[in-house]
């Protein structure tokens, strides 16, 4: 049904969207770690990156997270979480992640709710690659829409830093 309703280009209700200056919608996800996350977490504490990526396994998908894993120590100097996201199952996501060795969350939206409020679900069971940064008040900073796979992780430190997150002590 995604499939057709991507290659007729039609849609299920209206498309969220969102922009710089809005909250972000919360969400609790299982991640590919074991753990539930939510945004409501890094709130007050720390920005938070979210990837969402089509679906696992596939090549732009792997590319994607696999520079965002090589890029983990420019990352990790920032006061920002990141995680990827998709509409794979829980345990797709963990096959997912372990087959990379990526050392950050991928989360699992099985139904698609959470991709729905972000707007990254058209018409088409599979999410935009798109990038969300939030800051720690919750509020987006920025949204990329134009992913690059193969430099994402460089691509993401280079906005942290343009955006002026707080580097760790």
């Amino acid at each position: 049904v995604g499939l057709v309703n991507l290659a007729a280009r039609r849609e299920s209700g209206a498309r969220v969207i969102l922009k710089p200056g809005d909250l972000a919608p919360d969400f609790e996800l299982a991640g590919s770690d074991g753990r539930a996350h939510r945004l409501s977490d890094s709130r007050g504490r720390e920005a938070l990156v979210l990837a969402w990526f089509p679906k696992a396994f596939t090549g732009g998908c792997t590319a994607e997270c696999e520079s965002l894993g090589q890029s983990g120590p420019a990352l990790r100097r920032f006061s920002a979480k990141y995680v990827g996201a998709s509409t794979d199952r829980a345990a797709t996501n963990r096959s997912f992640a372990r087959s990379l060795g990526i050392d950050y969350a991928i989360l699992s939206d099985p139904d698609g709710a959470v991709a729905r409020a972000y707007g990254v679900l058209g018409g088409s069971v599979f999410p935009e690659q798109w990038t969300f940064y939030i800051g720690a008040d919750g509020r987006i900073l920025e949204i990329d829409k134009h992913v690059r796979v193969s430099s994402h992780g460089d691509d993401v430190a280079a906005r942290l830093d343009r955006l002026k997150i707080p580097r760790r002590t």
